[in-house]
């Protein structure tokens, strides 16, 4: 689970951006999202090509260097 630390003097406001900022990194609310409702076998391969396309384009950008 992220943590953050709320510095001293600094607003509440900016770490919880902070952690929002983690959780979306680490894909922890999209989690969340997904397992709230069910999704349909035509969503979940959706996501999985999304998901992959998304991989595929890292990789072709970090490796063509």
């Amino acid at each position: 689970m992220p943590e953050v630390i709320v510095r001293k003097g600094e607003p509440i406001d900016r770490a919880l951006k902070r952690l929002k900022s983690k959780l979306d990194t680490e894909g922890i609310m999209d989690e969340i999202r997904r397992l709230r409702a069910f999704e349909t076998p035509t969503q979940k391969t959706k996501r999985k090509a999304k998901a992959n396309a998304k991989r595929a384009k890292a990789k072709f950008r970090f490796n063509s260097q």
